[in-house]
């Protein structure tokens, strides 16, 4: 589960922010003053920070310019109520990574902690071009599947979502995460579809889909594409 710190003063805010990014399924921890959320964000562990520029005791300026200069690299997103294109300019120079004006939509903010959280992620390892597992057969690159050594159609949709679930293959993925990979920004998608896509292809490449051996559920969690075991 992912950590994001929010460091911001104005408590209804704070609680707003923290619901939207529970819900999401992020892990988060709220701080109202400036100087204990600095002191926070240094003990590390976090894979976002959320800082306000206006704040008790330390800024959000200060606080960005003392993280980067002990090599924190935490990917940070700025809030701030004023407009000015200079206090945008000061705190992306400070080593802010992004910055949001208020008032801001929960859907604005959502999107850009994605994009941060995407970006600051290691690199994967090179897609596989060929994968197979029991008689099914999968051809990234010339974008074929067969089973059995017959061929299988498979939607768009569904080719992305397998290719997605073998590469993390034994990692589990949530509803949200899969969706952001496949579907990216499509709003008028919603996690169920996520399941409705996962039940097509086990009916398709499962033996007992309603028993399914590779592409299974983590109760609460998301999916997992299970590796063929030797």
């Amino acid at each position: 589960m992912q950590k994001i710190l929010i460091i911001e003063d104005e408590e209804s805010i704070l609680m707003a922010l923290e619901d939207d990014l529970k819900l999401e399924g992020y892990e988060v921890t709220g701080e109202t003053d400036g100087a204990q959320g600095f002191e926070r964000a240094k003990q590390g562990g976090y894979d976002l920070i959320i800082l306000d520029i206006m704040l008790p005791s330390l800024d959000g300026f200060e606080i960005c310019k003392q993280l980067r200069q002990v090599g924190d690299t935490t990917p940070i997103l700025m809030l701030t109520a004023k407009s000015q294109e200079i206090d945008k300019v000061l705190g992306l120079e400070l080593g802010a990574d992004d910055y949001l004006t208020k008032p801001f939509s929960p859907r604005e903010l959502l999107a850009r902690v994605k994009a941060l959280l995407r970006r600051a992620k290691p690199a994967d390892p090179p897609l596989l071009e060929r994968y197979r597992f029991d008689d099914v057969e999968v051809d990234f690159k010339g974008y074929k599947v067969t089973k059995g050594g017959e061929p299988v159609e498979l939607t768009a949709k569904e080719f992305a979502l397998l290719r997605l679930l073998i590469h993390h293959r034994d990692e589990v993925l949530r509803r949200d995460v899969i969706l952001d990979q496949v579907w990216g920004d499509d709003w008028d998608v919603f996690p169920r579809t996520v399941d409705t896509h996962i039940a097509n292809l086990r009916k398709k490449l499962e033996d007992d889909p309603a028993d399914p051996r590779y592409i299974v559920n983590v109760r609460g969690v998301g999916y997992k594409f299970v590796a063929d075991r030797p």
